[in-house]
């Protein structure tokens, strides 16, 4: 039976490990009501295979979408710090930093990163820089799994993520986007993962994040493997307490062509078995994808399409992705 360990030093780099496609990655989130702004940082480390992948997305408050993504060339993974993005931890669990400094390319249509290559050389590039101090306003859920005993779980190789772990955050700080400028004060979500990881793993997954305030969020998580199973999992913020998600349905309006979710319903329930009623409004969507190519050469595609999402629960507005 496995339980999982966390500990302050597993907010730093862990060791490379054998695995071709050892991944280590931080993300994070937030979002401003009052300047209707916000967006998510990545950097995925693969040191194995000489490269970051490094992600900079920001929904700006006309409507417009400011976007990068590259493969620095990395040595190691001894830090999070390749092209232009930078990650600090602080005080572990508690304090920390995110920054960037880089180009990004202005999408007047933020779909039109569907097709990336035409989006990089049709739409304009202007200079950005982000500056965030990130503040803990929960426990950590989640970690690496691990026997009764404490040994570690045997790891083929094929996964997703070993170690992993979320929390619900503040965020204070500045982002420049060209000539403009924003003061942030909001919320969002971050995340830590670390272990072989391949994008096509699940068969498909939703994840939804939410943030009311200092005392309020969720994280619902469904994640489908290809013989039909599902792990389905997530958990409610409230109070300064994180209560453990254990069923959710998601259902979602769909765009004309069907490719894109604009409305979601959801249902979750609580390990006490309390019912949550969720309903969400898509503003702002940038598709993304990852491809690789498989041993037997087969091209394999995740389309991964992050919707900045108005969210209500309990009567009250919320935000996230």
């Amino acid at each position: 039976m496995a339980r999982y360990r966390l500990e302050p030093q597993d907010e730093h780099m862990h060791p490379l490990e054998e695995a071709t496609n050892f991944n280590e990655s931080m993300y994070f989130n937030v979002y401003d009501p009052a300047q209707r702004m916000g967006g998510f940082f990545r950097l995925g480390n693969r040191a194995n295979e000489s490269y970051a992948e490094m992600t900079t997305c920001l929904y700006l408050p006309d409507g417009r979408a400011a976007f990068m993504f590259a493969r620095p060339t990395i040595a190691d993974n001894d830090a999070f710090g390749a092209g232009g993005m930078r990650f600090e931890v602080v005080t572990p669990f508690e304090e920390l930093h995110v920054t960037y400094e880089g180009k990004v390319v202005l999408l007047d249509d933020p779909l039109a990163m569907a097709e990336p290559k035409r989006a990089f050389s049709e739409n304009p590039w202007v200079d950005c820089g982000a500056r965030l101090v990130y503040r803990g306003v929960s426990p950590m859920f989640g970690g690496e799994p691990v026997n009764d005993d404490g040994s570690p779980i045997e790891e083929t190789g094929g996964g997703f993520a070993r170690g992993h772990y979320e929390q619900h955050v503040g965020a204070r700080g500045a982002i420049r986007v060209g000539d403009q400028e924003w003061t942030i004060d909001g919320y969002g979500l971050r995340d830590h993962s670390w272990g072989p990881r391949f994008w096509q793993s699940p068969w498909w997954y939703r994840w939804l994040t939410a943030n009311f305030g200092d005392d309020l969020g969720f994280m619902v998580s469904i994640v489908a493997s290809r013989d039909g199973s599902a792990r389905i999992g997530g958990m409610l913020l409230r109070d300064g307490a994180y209560e453990p998600i254990v069923d959710a349905r998601i259902e979602s309006d769909w765009t004309e062509e069907g490719l894109y979710h604009e409305r979601i319903r959801a249902t979750a329930r609580t390990r006490s078995g309390e019912e949550l009623a969720i309903a969400g409004t898509v503003l702002n969507l940038v598709p993304l994808r990852n491809r690789r190519t498989s041993p037997d050469g087969e091209e394999l595609m995740t389309r991964i399409s992050e919707g900045m999402t108005e969210w209500t629960l309990d009567g009250r507005t919320g935000y996230g992705l």
